[in-house]
């Protein structure tokens, strides 16, 4: 949310310094403007309120369109995109032949059944365009204030242009893709929801660089003449590259000055900002268009099937077209075959070849019924009928209190449902509920918090004890802070060994995050953050509860309510400048804050996971580095989520040295992003730990009995989650998926021969050493499982395997290997992965097993998984609707897996297999007839069936009981419980 606002008060300080840079590095850039410069074809240049400057690039439109076709296009693409299906393409060929003499047939009867299904699939591609091209054209004609001669003017969204100056006013959506220059709001803030974009509803704070903030009336802004160097239109919604050429400076551009189409402003009277991307090439548009398309399994096979029947209907007309070649004989004379009659002058007995090939083609049209017209057409309908009105209307499926039904976003794969086997499930979200609530901590040689979590009181209930939980009676709980302990709690904690170590805990909590509070400022009760994670907002919460309140935030400074600091009863407000934020992101695992007291200190405090912050400390304080990572494993073993906490002084001439290579990072116009994590490296190191926190989440509602059904029914479900393997490994008992009665292979990288090779710090020997031990546990591993197949009744397998180690196991070489091994577990649990390992293993199986394989998640970080898997399903959560918005089916809870798999699928996968069996069988009896009676006809080709009945027996005669049977039909009960319960 508040990301970016690293060093925007030295970066403008400074940017004269590192303009030259700049300039040097791309000779396109200049201060000169109202000329247009040759542009690199990495960046592009805009020049700001001046169009006739900009003409000469042909920048698009910002007029959108959405539909497939226009007035023009609409026939012969609609007519090719009909005659690509070889259903259609075969009965046009059927028509044409029926035109000619040899077609036993009137042409109408073929023409116009065809006509009659292309009409109703062209009514319903028009039908669905015009809605599409009325939306358009509602959104294009939308109004917007532009400025023209030093005031603003309405004017339609589909007229701006880049390089415009626009006012977007509260409550109201963004044109375009624009650059953030002014706000009513003080120090230039304005806050944005997302909803429509990412589906996350907390509301993210962007800031315009300090140079822009007074060009906010017309007047003033009419003024405004800048350049803007910035990077070609891409689809990533997060990411941003430019500079802001301004009065001979060069002032970076982050996504923090970036307001995306779709957006919408909120809490501010209005803004001003400059159009950069426009059309078709804003973000959220090019992030519309990369839906990836699924074929379901049976859909395939289906046009095998279509290619079988086309293979017994040459077969069928070669019989007859040699019976006839035969048959003709000049001793039926009554047939006049010598005559010059027109038709019957071409069976002439002498020519027995000539009459072998006419009567191919006549019987061709004569069986032109064994391949069903109305096949697609009629599956289609199905299937959209029982994903509209089935699925989506199902109230099994429906989660009264976040008020979302389950949803089909596409209707293609309903059968597909039916046929999984391979299930991969995120853990966050998907298995607990990402509702996080602070629940344990370490400071120093400390450890604080006295709760007993879900997964400790499963785990005792598993070895025969009951633990009883003695809570306090004063015990505060808030939702995000389940803490009990009396030692930390109203100032008590300045009587603890350590209490500066505590400060300094609380301190880094309240100031190290992007959260944004709302709510009265005097009253912590109602205050309200606004974070980008459940987990930063819990964290946030703990500070309140501990006596830091954090009640304020500008893009420069955090505001925190200390109290109890000095002496007991004592408060007093401090106001920490924000000097840099180091961004959080996937391959970082931390993030970092630089700040600087009101005395001047200057210090870096930093979060993240143990094993990037483990290797960014100092030598010193061995002993409670020690102490830590054993209050992690115990904190890990009951089930909840860690995170280090560390700092470091700055002295002021090492800061101002690193933050000038940290704006040249942030100037730079190629790849940005690498080279401020490199920069960041160089500061995020030599930390002091001050302890680690511990954060619940728990089990979804339904999840055991879910996961203990599917498994009945064979479905295998692996879990591939990022959380630490005593986490996922409790995680998995507690939901049912492992148990004790299973045999557990662990594959770790935590081993002791592998951290002596790692604290040798030799990454050759490193990446050598773990791949062979790897490659040792797999082969042994594998010999076990095996060995366990020999015997009657072995125990079912386990695999747990860790990122490190799954690295090494998903190369080529042992790929095979842990195929072979995972293939043959009952279960499979994945820890410490990246978003890529997921989207691997599900990939490795689906392409490997040949199986139907399910990827289920609620997060951005589940998306390369699910487009990855046969079928896709989004849980509607915490995270947003980027999982959601990738997916094929969404639903609200893990639970509604069971009845969407179990009943949906089974069902739709059922019924449309009898569609295909009761179309093959109808159309097959129909034609054989016609086939039988072709050899009491001297395989003359005469029609046993009125013309008018052969063509509309599929289109309309026999159409609807086909229909019934593939929305209503089911199975017994009893065959169904049968079926689920896996015998």
């Amino acid at each position: 949310m508040m990301k970016g606002w690293d060093g925007i008060q030295s970066s403008v300080s400074s940017s004269s310094r590192s303009s030259s840079t700049i300039n040097n590095r791309v000779p396109s850039q200049s201060v000169r403007l109202g000329r247009v410069q040759p542009q690199a074809p990495t960046f592009r240049t805009i020049f700001c309120n001046d169009r006739e400057a900009n003409l000469p690039v042909r920048f698009k439109g910002n007029s959108i369109s959405t539909t497939k076709y226009n007035f023009f296009t609409f026939l012969p693409k609609g007519l090719f995109e009909q005659f690509r299906r070889v259903a259609n393409l075969y009965f046009l060929s059927i028509s044409i032949l029926s035109t000619t003499p040899i077609s036993p047939v009137s042409p109408i009867t073929n023409v116009l059944p065809l006509s009659l299904v292309l009409l109703v699939s062209l009514i319903k591609e028009a039908f669905e365009d015009w809605k599409r091209f009325q939306n358009d054209m509602s959104i294009n004609n939308k109004k917007v204030d532009v400025l023209q001669d030093q005031r603003w003017e309405s004017m339609s969204w589909k007229k701006l242009q880049v390089g415009d100056i626009i006012k977007v006013k509260q409550d109201g959506f963004f044109p375009a893709d624009l650059l953030f220059l002014a706000s009513t709001n003080a120090d230039g803030v304005c806050y944005i929801e997302t909803a429509n974009l990412d589906g996350e509803t907390n509301l993210k704070i962007r800031k315009a660089l300090e140079k822009t903030w007074d060009y906010l009336t017309p007047e003033k802004a009419s003024e405004f003449k800048g350049e803007i160097q910035c990077e070609q239109p891409n689809n990533s919604l997060y990411t941003f590259t430019g500079n802001l050429l301004i009065q001979k400076q060069t002032l970076p551009l982050s996504p923090n000055q970036i307001l995306l189409r779709g957006c919408s402003l909120r809490n501010t009277e209005y803004i001003v900002g400059v159009v950069l991307f426009t059309g078709q090439e804003t973000k959220v548009m090019m992030n519309s268009m990369n839906v990836p398309s699924k074929r379901s399994t049976l859909e395939r096979k289906l046009d095998k099937l279509i290619l079988a029947l086309f293979a017994t209907l040459f077969m069928m007309c070669f019989i007859g077209a040699i019976g006839s070649a035969i048959f003709v004989n000049k001793k039926y004379f009554y047939l006049h075959l010598d005559s010059s009659e027109e038709g019957s002058a071409q069976f002439n007995p002498k020519n027995r070849f000539v009459v072998f090939v006419l009567t191919m083609f006549t019987l061709i049209t004569l069986y032109s019924t064994i391949i069903p017209i109305s096949l697609y057409v009629s599956i289609e309908m199905i299937k959209f009928i029982q994903s509209t009105q089935f699925i989506n209307k199902d109230l099994g499926m429906y989660h009264n209190e976040s008020n979302t039904a389950a949803l089909a976003r596409t209707s293609n794969l309903n059968e597909e449902l039916g046929q999984v086997e391979y299930i991969f499930s995120d853990k966050t979200g998907t298995l607990t509920r990402n509702l996080m609530e602070f629940f344990k901590c370490s400071i120093g040689a400390e450890v604080y918090g006295n709760g007993v979590t879900e997964i400790e009181r499963g785990l005792a209930e598993r070895n025969g004890m009951k633990i009883e939980e003695n809570r306090s009676p004063n015990a505060v709980q808030e939702k995000g802070f389940n803490f009990d302990d009396a030692r930390l709690m109203r100032g008590a904690w300045r009587n603890e060994p350590n209490p500066d170590a505590c400060k300094e805990f609380f301190r880094c909590l309240a100031i190290c995050h992007t959260v944004l509070p709302e709510g009265d400022e005097k009253s912590p009760e109602m205050i309200k953050y606004q974070a980008a994670s459940p987990d930063e907002a819990a964290l946030v919460i703990a500070a309140k509860h501990f006596g830091f309140f954090f009640y304020r935030r500008t893009p420069t400074t955090i505001y925190v309510r200390e109290s109890h600091v000095e002496k007991m009863g004592k408060v007093q407000d401090i106001s920490y400048e924000i000097l840099n934020v180091l961004e959080f992101n996937s391959t970082r695992k931390r993030q970092s804050v630089v700040c600087r007291y009101p005395d001047g200190r200057l210090v870096l405090y930093c979060k993240g996971a143990d094993t990037v912050i483990y290797e960014r400390l100092s030598d010193s304080n061995n002993d409670i580095k020690k102490i830590t990572r054993e209050y992690l494993e115990q904190f890990g073993s009951s089930g909840l989520r860690t995170l280090c906490l560390a700092y470091r002084e700055l002295h002021p001439n090492v800061y101002e040295s690193w933050n000038e290579k940290f704006i040249q990072a942030k100037s730079s116009l190629q790849d940005r992003e690498k080279k401020l994590d490199e920069v960041a490296e160089l500061i995020e190191n030599d930390l002091i730990l001050i302890g680690s926190t511990a954060i619940e989440d728990k089990l979804q509602e339904g999840v055991p009995r879910c996961i203990e059904t599917l498994q009945r029914a064979g479905i295998k479900i692996w879990v591939l989650t990022g959380d630490k393997i005593e986490t996922a490994i409790n995680i998995a008992y507690a939901c049912s998926l492992i148990n004790n009665d299973m045999k557990q292979f662990v594959i770790s990288s935590e081993t002791d021969a592998i951290r002596e090779v790692e604290d040798r710090g030799d990454q050759v020997e490193i990446a050598r050493f773990i791949k062979d031990e790897v490659k040792r546990e797999l082969k042994k591993c594998l010999e076990e499982a095996q060995s366990y197949f020999l015997t009657v009744s072995g125990p079912k397998l386990a695999l747990v395997i860790d990122g490190k180690c799954l690295m090494y196991a998903l190369d080529p070489s042992l790929r095979v290997m842990l195929l072979n091994l995972s293939l043959n577990c009952h279960a499979v649990v994945c820890c410490r992965v990246s978003p890529l390992q997921k989207a691997q293993v599900t990939s490795m199986v689906k392409k490997g097993a040949k199986k139907i394989t399910l990827s289920i998640g609620d997060g951005a970080n589940d998306v390369s998984m699910i487009q990855a898997a046969h079928v896709g399903v989004g849980i509607s959560g915490m995270e947003g609707m980027q999982a959601v918005m990738a997916s094929d089916f969404a639903i609200a809870q893990f639970r509604y897996l069971e009845d969407l798999l179990l009943v949906h699928g089974r069902w739709s996968y059922l019924r449309i297999c009898k569609v295909v069996i009761y179309f093959f069988y109808k159309n097959l009896t129909f034609t054989l007839t016609q086939f039988w009676f072709t050899f009491q006809t001297g395989f003359s080709g005469q029609r046993f069936y009125d013309d008018w009945f052969q063509s509309l027996y599929n289109v309309i005669f026999t159409a609807l009981p086909v229909i019934i049977v593939g929305l209503f039909d089911k199975v017994a009960h009893s065959l169904q419980q049968f079926l689920i319960s896996g015998c």
